[in-house]
């Protein structure tokens, strides 16, 4: 009997020992590590007023053909130094795909890579043209490709039609592509083909008459301290009056003398001779 309440006690104890005991000091709850976020990769922003042709030209469409050619013969890459690192303006023709397609078969293949950087310069003019400035641009308009008349365009303006003469093509603007104040594009239908290239063999403008080439002459000389006027024709001279032929006068004293020594008709005729000679000399 002792036994079981003693046992009934202590379990009683113990209960009540462990009941106080997590009261006071409840468990401490597990550490959690926090996870860090993976930080999103830093986005560059485009950088404001680049600017590439060609990646121009391939958000426009229809000019794979001239864009493949700007990177090509590396004009792209000039473009993109003389436009981003210069103030330079810059006017560019650029031909659609159907343009080149107008092009004769195996035209491309057969110019050499020169010649193909001479063909894409010759679209592209380095000064800036609003559409209202080519009323007023001077001709002939130079382009990239270089000096000289066959590598030079001609511009003209109906009402608000522009047309494009190289000499071998003619065409005129159908759209403009883009435009910055600094670069334009401007769409064409047709390649323009410069004279050095497609017609080499045409004949040179035509030299100056001599008329003309005496008057060069006769300014250079002038220009120079030589005397102009040696190299002109003089003037026509005035033509002069004939002179009058003065009959020999016969005075009376001849006449009588001629008489009195001849005394025969011969005398005679000489005084008639003579009067007829004085009433000539009145």
């Amino acid at each position: 009997m002792k036994h079981q309440i003693f046992f009934s006690f202590s379990l009683l104890f113990l209960f009540f020992f462990f009941t106080q005991t997590s009261s006071q000091s409840p468990a401490a709850a597990p550490v959690q590590v926090p996870v860090l976020a993976t930080p999103p990769p830093v986005q560059v922003p485009p950088s404001h007023g680049y600017i590439n042709v060609a990646n121009i030209l391939q958000g426009a469409g229809h000019f794979s053909v001239f864009t493949r050619l700007l990177k090509a013969t590396d004009s792209n890459s000039e473009l993109v130094v003389e436009l981003n690192h210069t103030h330079n303006g810059v006017t560019i023709f650029a031909p659609t795909d159907a343009a080149f397609s107008g092009l004769q078969a195996g035209t491309l293949n057969s110019l050499t890579d020169q010649e193909k950087v001479k063909l894409v310069k010759f679209h592209i003019v380095p000064i800036f043209l609003s559409g209202n400035q080519f009323q007023t641009v001077s001709n002939p308009l130079k382009t990239q490709a270089g000096k000289g008349g066959r590598l030079t365009l001609n511009v003209t303006t109906t009402g608000s039609s522009v047309n494009i003469s190289t000499g071998v093509t003619n065409t005129t603007i159908s759209g403009n592509v883009y435009n910055d104040n600094q670069l334009a594009i401007y769409q064409i239908d047709q390649v323009l083909q410069p004279m050095e290239l497609f017609a080499p063999n045409l004949p040179p403008a035509p030299a100056p008459s001599p008329v003309h080439k005496a008057h060069a002459h006769a300014r250079a000389g002038a220009g120079a301290g030589a005397p102009a006027a040696s190299l002109m024709a003089p003037p026509p001279q005035k033509p002069k009056k004939a002179s009058l032929v003065e009959t020999p006068t016969v005075s009376i004293n001849d006449v009588s003398a001629a008489m009195s020594s001849n005394g025969n008709v011969d005398a005679v005729m000489l005084l008639a001779a003579g009067v007829v000679a004085a009433m000539f000399s009145l």
